[in-house]
């Protein structure tokens, strides 16, 4: 019997745990409901901010609308039709100076950049030979002039037929024509200046011996520069002689030339299909041969005509246009183009005078696009106020 007793401790340590389970289930009901709150308040502070943030992005895209733009007035300026192309400068007169005998230079008597006259003496050869051959040359003919007047009398007595008189005439005429030779080859001596101009090279130093033929000198004559353009043919009925020229040359930048269209070739060049136009141009001892010349030539005139600037126009020379500024707001508007003269092109069409054309930020615009001019006092107001709606 014994056996079957039950001690009580064996039951005691079953009862604690079996009361402490509805307490732990209860502290774990509060931790989530308090977890449960953390959440809603966290999801609605999530939903704030988002709500916040959109609000931002719609104030600042509403401010973000108008597009920045230059603007200019359409006005009245004269206005000039021209045609434009470039060219290399050239002297109106360009001569090399030759020898016209052999001979020892004893004297040079230019240098270069000296300013020379037509048949002025710039070198002198050594002449001894050319001229013992000239004076051998006279010494002949005044013996056969003194044998042909004394034929002369005697064919008048009839002592001296007249073959033979004929034959010491001729024989008179070659040996008056030897000398000349000889005069000439001394007169070749002294090397002379073709034309007036300026000394541009020199190859010959005293002493030096010459060659026949053999070139000394150049002179260009830079009284008058000239410039050659082909200009296409479509403009042959437009451009004529005497029209005004303006010239720019790269070496004296900002510094204009005014000449004037000297000639005209008449025949236009069957394979460049071009033709010649010759400008002149005072030098004013600045232009030089040999620059590189921009040149205008000013073929019409309107003196008040309406004009916007070149960089208004939309990229489309099929369909002319500008974006206009009416109302804040861009309206694309079809123009009719005239003359373009450097950074301004007359508009004979679509365009009234103070109407405020897009110069910048035209790739931005579409028709209807809301704008803000720039510098204007009510784009500054509206850039205050998008300023002011933005968040920090």
């Amino acid at each position: 019997m014994p056996a079957m007793t039950t001690t009580p401790a064996d039951s005691t340590p079953s009862l604690p745990a079996f009361r402490t389970r509805p307490a732990l289930a209860a502290h774990a009901l509060t931790a989530a409901v308090l977890l449960g709150c953390l959440a809603l308040a966290g999801c609605k502070g999530g939903a704030d901010a988002q709500a916040r943030e959109k609000d931002g992005d719609k104030k600042e895209e509403k401010a973000q609308e108008s597009v920045p733009v230059e603007v200019a007035a359409v006005a009245n300026r004269p206005v000039a039709a021209s045609y434009s192309g470039t060219a290399p400068l050239e002297a109106r007169g360009e001569s090399q100076v030759v020898a016209k005998t052999s001979g020892v230079a004893l004297q040079v008597m230019a240098e270069v950049g000296q300013h020379v006259r037509a048949g002025q003496v710039l070198v002198r050869l050594d002449s001894d030979r050319a001229a013992l051959q000239a004076a051998q040359s006279a010494a002949q003919v005044r013996k056969l002039e003194a044998n042909y007047h004394r034929s002369l009398q005697l064919s008048k007595q009839q002592l001296v037929s007249a073959n033979d008189l004929d034959q010491l005439k001729f024989d008179l005429e070659n040996a008056r024509a030897v000398n000349r030779l000889a005069n000439l080859e001394v007169s070749y001596a002294n090397v002379v200046a073709p034309i007036s101009g300026i000394i541009a090279d020199r190859s010959i130093k005293a002493g030096n011996f010459v060659q026949l033929n053999s070139p000394i000198f150049r002179i260009v004559d830079t009284s008058r520069i000239e410039a050659t353009l082909n200009v296409p043919e479509r403009e042959l009925a437009t451009i004529k002689p005497g029209l005004p020229v303006q010239l720019m040359v790269d070496a004296l930048p900002g510094k204009p030339f005014l000449g004037t269209v000297d000639r005209v070739a008449p025949v236009v060049d069957s394979g460049s299909g071009t033709f010649r136009v010759i400008c002149a141009f005072d030098s004013a001892a600045l232009l030089q041969p040999g620059m590189f010349g921009r040149i205008r030539i000013d073929y019409d005139q309107r003196a008040n005509a309406l004009v916007i600037p070149r960089n208004a126009l939309l990229d489309d020379e099929n369909d002319p246009a500008v974006y206009v500024v009416r109302n804040n707001k861009a309206a694309r508007v079809a123009v009719k183009l005239g003359y373009f003269d450097g950074e301004w092109v007359e508009v004979r069409g679509g365009l009234k005078p103070g109407d405020r054309v897009v110069t910048a930020g035209k790739v931005a615009l579409r028709e209807g696009t809301e704008v803000q001019v720039i510098g204007d006092p009510a784009a500054k107001k509206v850039a205050t106020v998008a300023n002011a709606g933005k968040t920090p």
